[in-house]
């Protein structure tokens, strides 16, 4: 029998090989679609802090709906990596001084701002039809999401990725995170949640 964590793994190599073979152009014009569809379909009020993230290899380029939230009236963050289990999110700010954040994503300098995001916009390998996800292995949100918890805070939760990247079925294990919500390029869709 497969445990789940194996099943995990092979779910998400196999839809990472779907990202991956996407037509590089096509990706690009897909991001500009989906930041049309969070603009007028999040709605971000002013003022509220939305994390995103710095894409790497063929992930969704959330820049331009960064970009869209921003001129909504968002404060934005991005992670940065503290240490093998930890992230925190530094306020974004434009012109201030990026750096490298490892796995070839860069973040806003030690000295800016860090901030508890209310929205946060999350990368994933693989998702369900029912918000379950599959990250990249090393439980960084996973572990980010629940101290926020921990503060009394209940961010709103919105997985970012392509179509081909939906499975049947994540394996539920008792850390996993569940979305309320995954924006693609066929639209933002809502779960509803588990009973």
């Amino acid at each position: 029998m497969t445990s789940p964590k194996e099943l995990k793994k092979h779910l998400r190599k196999e839809a990472l090989g779907r990202r991956d073979a996407l037509d590089e152009f096509w990706r690009v014009e897909a991001a500009l679609e989906m930041a049309e569809t969070a603009r007028d379909r999040l709605g971000i009020e002013s003022g509220q802090i939305v994390s995103g993230f710095w894409p790497m290899r063929s992930e969704v380029d959330v820049r331009p709906l960064m970009f869209a939230l921003r001129e909504q009236g968002a404060r934005l963050c991005l992670p940065a990596i503290l240490d093998k289990t930890t992230i925190v999110f530094r306020e974004l700010v434009r012109g201030a001084p990026m750096v490298e954040m490892g796995f070839g994503t860069v973040g806003p300098h030690e000295e800016a701002d860090v901030l508890d995001p209310s929205v946060m916009l999350i990368p994933l390998a693989a998702f369900d039809a029912r918000g379950h996800r599959i990250g990249y292995g090393a439980g960084y949100y996973d572990r980010a999401i629940a101290r926020l918890i921990d503060k009394g805070q209940s961010p709103r939760l919105v997985g970012i990725a392509f179509d081909c990247q939906e499975v049947a079925l994540v394996p539920d294990e008792p850390h996993d995170v569940i979305i309320q919500e995954i924006l693609t390029e066929s639209g933002l869709r809502r779960f509803a949640p588990e009973l």
